[in-house]
């Protein structure tokens, strides 16, 4: 590599630049706009999204756009506008539509594609935009708006951040254009890994969003907007309108809250579809009131996604409690660190106190683990009338398991421990251990998809829901069609989805404080498409996660339901496709749409580092135009340019002793991840704590379905430390069924004892290959 020497006049500096911003007189990105506008009516939102394309170039280009969208929103169309021409978008399976724009493209023609790689990350391609033609692309979309203690959310993400991709870099042509590898534990991880602008770029994305809100007959109380600054005004026929102000940034999300009164609702579209609405109901006998103790993992192991989805977690634990509740927060690496004092009680105050120090906590030093554990101990002090508690969120990552066994488990098997377990090589078996000492629960979260799920059931356990067990009767409902019935918890409705045949009403039935309890709630018909595609959108996912989890067969089933309702998912794509030839054949260039860094992170300002984009100066026109592409393989490109040299040598700073740069998410690839530690060990390892927990059965007074679904966890953690023992594995699929309606205790609890006697006298079966498919089918 040659390094030229450049005179300052060569590199004048821009005013208003940033470090590391580039500037052309042309313009810098391919992306010009974004607009959003959204019609908000009672908690069902209709969106629409419209990002215009200008190609800067003196040749034909293809732009790529990875950008974020609501995870629970349903894309139910597509769009392109180009040269006063409209080209309205098709749903076809994912490979097909893929053949169909690429074919598009040979051919000389307009195409663009749509797909989505995440439930919250999408991807759009325009191919063939002529030299300083505009190209626009719609989608449109409909979300259902999360409810809570008196407010619903409009939440709509802009920006797509950086995430941590472990595993091993994989041959063969990279899945996307991003800056991260390919690897075998994230085989897209070149789709969702955008370049990402160094902070101050000139001249960003221009940003449009409106929101008109109708509250359907329900009674709005306040609008507010939490991160962008807004103007409001409100019309004659009682619609509120939002605009974000002009000269906002892509960096963050809209967060926009509606404060008014929900109702139990059942709504029928006349089709089919239903959405129903239950209050909670009010609190019929007070439950203990619990000491909490939250214990967050901070290590230099827990960087990346890990971090940030357990941050996630430990928030959402917090938001559980009630004043009568006190509780505690400590971050921990090579030291222990508190939010505050002891334990305080649970009031607003304090909780905000104690996510606002969540959200300052980054990962660095070592995993000290037994140090928090002994301070959690002696703040819960001896038993009393208060239940408590203890939630350990890590990756698990020791090596002195036996020791913190032996000098903590004493005193921790007499209180309530919770495991959150976030890694995709966790140490499910001593966080399995953990929780088996209290009689906890382990929940394993491998990727941030898990963690809605995860966190679901941890509430359980944690959140003391009003009502449990809950069914549905009146409907004549699809089999297998209505969304997770979940429970009903203090401040949040209930909120289902599902598919019927006949009915004009429904009984919720379930349990409460003890006893049996039920609502009767009368439909409305309801002239609302958005309801059948929030359902469609919702059962997909949870095909998906079954997909996911081995299901595999249920491919076929998943892009029929997509294509039938229209809406986008991971195994299809919209393509919209001209008939107009407009080029002589494929784009001779190719641009990544850089994206904004995300609003309160820290980026390095020594240097670039992996995945950022940016140099150290502005640069001339030309060198800064090329600095956008990002060529694949063996397609067009334009000559190297010095940021060329920057992405293909490693030359970002190394981090400090003890861990990475503080704040600063590790963009690229570090060593490859190590393989599960408990990978084929025989089930001899751990069979003290299999013959506990046939103990712990057998002394049950009765069969408890709460126990049967925590010791499903703890199992299934034992399982994947041993690397896979069928047996362990199949029960704790088993028991998953004590967290449904109807489930039967007595079966449950035999099926579990018999398992559990075999397992104890016998030895695992060897496991076989697992299945590995296309990025967009991973398992």
């Amino acid at each position: 590599m040659n390094i030229t020497s450049l005179e300052p006049a060569q590199c004048p500096t821009v005013p208003d630049a940033g470090f590391g911003a580039l500037r052309t007189g042309r313009g810098n990105l391919p992306l010009e706009s974004v607009d959003v506008r959204a019609a908000i009516s009672g908690l069902v939102a209709g969106v629409e999204v419209t990002q215009g394309f200008r190609n800067p170039f003196d040749v034909t280009l293809e732009a790529t756009y990875v950008f974020p969208l609501p995870d629970r929103a349903a894309v139910t169309g597509f769009r392109m506008e180009a040269a006063d021409h409209v080209v309205e978008g098709v749903l076809k399976e994912r490979g097909q539509a893929r053949q169909d724009y690429d074919q598009a493209l040979r051919e000389g023609r307009r195409a663009a594609i749509a797909e989505e790689d995440r439930p919250e990350v999408f991807t759009i391609r325009v191919g063939n935009i002529l030299p300083g033609e505009r190209v626009s692309v719609r989608l449109t979309l409909s979300q259902p708006l999360p409810y809570e203690d008196g407010a619903a959310t409009f939440r709509f993400p802009l920006v797509v951040a950086p995430r941590y991709i472990p595993g091993s870099p994989v041959d063969g042509e990279p899945a996307g254009d991003g800056t991260a590898p390919d690897t075998d534990a994230v085989p897209d991880a070149s789709r969702i890994t955008p370049p990402v602008l160094l902070p101050g770029f000139p001249d960003p994305v221009r940003l449009s969003l409106t929101a008109d809100v109708d509250a359907a007959g329900l009674r709005l109380r306040e609008l507010a907007s939490s991160l962008h600054v807004v103007e409001e005004e409100s019309r004659d026929d009682g619609v509120h309108t939002v605009r974000v102000r002009p000269g906002e940034r892509l960096d963050r999300d809209f967060v926009l809250r509606l404060s008014f009164d929900a109702s139990t609702s059942l709504q029928l579209d006349g089709r089919g579809t239903f959405a129903l609405t239950v209050l909670p109901p009010p609190l019929q006998a007070p439950r203990p009131p619990r000491d909490l103790v939250l214990l967050l993992d901070r290590s230099g192991s827990m960087s990346g996604w890990k971090m940030v989805c357990a941050r996630r977690a430990a928030a959402r634990i917090v938001d559980t409690l009630t004043p009568q509740d006190r509780f505690a927060v400590l971050t921990f690496d090579s030291v222990v660190e508190q939010a505050f004092e002891g334990l305080v009680e649970a009031s607003d105050r304090n909780r905000y106190r104690a996510v606002e120090h969540l959200a300052r906590v980054d990962a660095r030093g070592g995993t000290e683990l037994l140090a928090p554990l002994r301070e959690a101990i002696r703040l819960l002090g001896a038993r009393g009338e208060r239940e408590r508690v203890v939630v350990l969120v890590t990756d698990g990552q020791v090596g002195n398991e036996d020791q913190i066994l032996e000098q903590a488990g004493g005193a921790l098997s007499a209180m309530r421990v919770h495991t959150v377990g976030i890694d995709r090589a966790v140490n499910a078996g001593f966080l399995g251990r953990l929780a088996g000492l209290g009689a906890g629960r382990c929940e394993l979260v491998e990727s941030e998809d898990r963690l809605d799920a995860a966190m679901e059931h941890i509430h359980r356990r944690i959140g003391a829901p009003l009502v449990t067990d809950l069914s549905l009767k009146g409907l004549d409902v699809e089999p297998e069609t209505v969304t997770h019935l979940g429970s009903i918890f203090p401040g949040v409705p209930l909120r289902v989805y599902g598919r019927c045949r006949a009915g004009s009403s429904v009984t919720v039935r379930g349990t409460a404080a003890g006893g049996p309890w039920e609502e009767h709630v009368e439909g409305v018909t309801a002239d609302n498409p958005a309801l059948r595609a929030v359902w469609a959108r919702a059962h997909l996912r949870e095909l998906e996660d079954r997909y996911a989890m081995g299901e595999h067969d249920l491919e076929s089933r998943i892009v029929d339901t997509s294509l039938a309702y229209g809406v986008l998912c991971r195994f299809t794509a919209y393509v919209a496709v001209d008939t107009r030839e407009v080029a002589g054949g494929e784009p001779e260039h190719r641009v990544i749409q850089p994206v904004e860094p995300p609003s309160g992170w820290e980026l390095p300002g020594a240097a670039p580092a992996a995945g950022l984009f940016g140099i150290a100066a502005a640069a001339p026109p030309q060198v800064a135009v090329q600095s956008f592409a990002r060529g694949r393989p063996g397609g067009p490109r334009l000559g190297a340019s010095r940021l060329d040299l920057f992405m293909e040598h490693d030359l970002s700073p190394a981090p400090p002793s003890g861990g990475p740069v503080s704040g600063v998410p590790p963009f690229a690839p570090g060593p490859p991840m190590p393989r599960p530690r408990g990978a084929g060990r025989p089930v001899e390892t751990v069979r003290p704590q299999l013959v506990a927990e046939l103990e712990r059965l057998r002394a049950l007074p009765g069969p408890d379905l709460a126990y049967l679904a925590d010791l499903g966890t703890r199992l299934a953690a034992l399982a994947a430390y041993l690397g896979g023992e069928e047996r362990l594995e199949g029960l704790a699929r088993e028991l998953e069924a004590a967290e449904r309606p109807g489930a039967d205790a007595r079966l449950l609890h035999d099926r579990a004892l018999a398992v559990l006697t075999e397992v104890v006298g016998g030895a695992p079966p060897t496991p076989g290959p697992r299945r590995r498919g296309p990025f967009w089918k991973r398992d």
